[in-house]
């Protein structure tokens, strides 16, 4: 019997190091040009929840059609660690062979390859649902998501004035201080979320919240709000008849976000159906949708799909194996 191939491990800080930005939002566009044009399988996201810690997992994984991989993705979310002074966040993701059925890789990443794949999808859907100029921005949520939001927005659109909130007051204010340091000065940080967002073109929600941040009337008359923390059925970001009288409703999926997002939320209360989403993301991107095209409240609900971790999983493995066989040349 032949020997089975060997598997390839590679720890956080190679992958971190490997995979910059701009790899990232070329692998949210592959993602959702190929969710688009329905080269993609992807099955139903597993998810569980330990309340007594305040934690959940997620397992996702996707096959774009005509790669030689297929991805699995684990990640967790334990919200209570931060009074244990470690990540929230966690995972691995795992490489298989799409011929052979067997494992080729490990990314132990520890969730950074979700943080940065979901951080890509907010950035790629504001670079498609907000007017290109500078703009006046609002993030809810101070945590590592709500940062990296930042960071991969800072790659597609300038930013005119940016406003924080997270549920933390201090954790605002010390965030509020790393921007100072970062190149925000005057980012102006805010102890209630809806003050936060009046004024805002883009909103980014990235929070854990399971009752509605923002109300009826909160948002800006014509903003784009891109809610990423609504990836289970009891989060919820954004009241649901705010979802319902946007003018677009856009989707990362919008089979998976009846079940998880805040379309979820609308479509329980019985205030929209799912025909009144106006497309999903990957059709803007092909430009078979328009996306903004006048002074209309757009809402983006992104709950995470497989194939944004097979896309960015793959690149990781091809780059980093592809690092390995060039020093083993050398």
């Amino acid at each position: 019997m032949n020997q089975r191939p060997s598997i390839k491990v590679f720890d956080e800080w190679r992958i971190r190091k490997a995979i910059t930005d701009r790899v990232a939002l070329r692998s949210a566009e592959r993602a959702f040009r190929a969710l688009g044009k329905g080269l993609a399988t992807v099955p139903p996201p597993m998810g569980w929840e330990f309340p007594n810690v305040n934690g959940e997992m997620h397992i996702k994984g996707a096959h774009l059609h005509g790669s030689s991989m297929f991805t699995l993705k684990v990640a967790s979310g334990f919200y209570g660690n931060v009074d244990l002074g470690v990540p929230t966040g966690s995972g691995v993701v795992l490489i298989f062979d799409a011929e052979t059925g067997f494992p080729r890789g490990i990314l132990a990443d520890n969730g950074y390859l979700t943080d940065l794949r979901t951080a890509a999808a907010g950035a790629l859907a504001a670079q498609n649902l907000t007017n290109a100029r500078p703009l006046n921005v609002a993030i809810l949520g101070a945590g590592i998501q709500g940062q990296m939001q930042l960071r991969l927005l800072s790659q597609v659109r300038d930013i005119a004035d940016l406003s924080v909130w997270s549920r933390s007051w201090s954790r605002t204010l010390r965030w509020k201080e790393e921007l100072g340091k970062a190149g925000h000065p005057d980012a102006i940080a805010h102890e209630d979320p809806e003050l936060a967002i009046a004024k805002a073109d883009l909103v980014i929600t990235a929070t854990p919240a399971r009752s509605p941040l923002i109300g009826s009337g909160a948002l800006k008359k014509g903003a784009t709000l891109v809610a990423v923390g609504s990836d289970g059925p009891r989060k919820q970001e954004v009241a649901a008849d705010v979802v319902a009288g946007a003018d677009k409703v856009v989707t990362d999926l919008t089979s998976q976000c009846v079940h998880l997002g805040e379309v979820h939320h609308a479509v329980a209360a019985g205030l929209m159906c799912v025909d009144d989403v106006y497309a999903e993301l990957g059709e803007i991107v092909l430009e078979e949708k328009p996306g903004r095209e006048s002074d209309e409240t757009i809402i983006c609900d992104l709950t995470g799909v497989g194939a944004q971790d097979a896309s960015i999983g793959e690149l990781a493995f091809v780059e980093l194996a592809g690092q390995d066989a060039q020093s083993g040349a050398n």
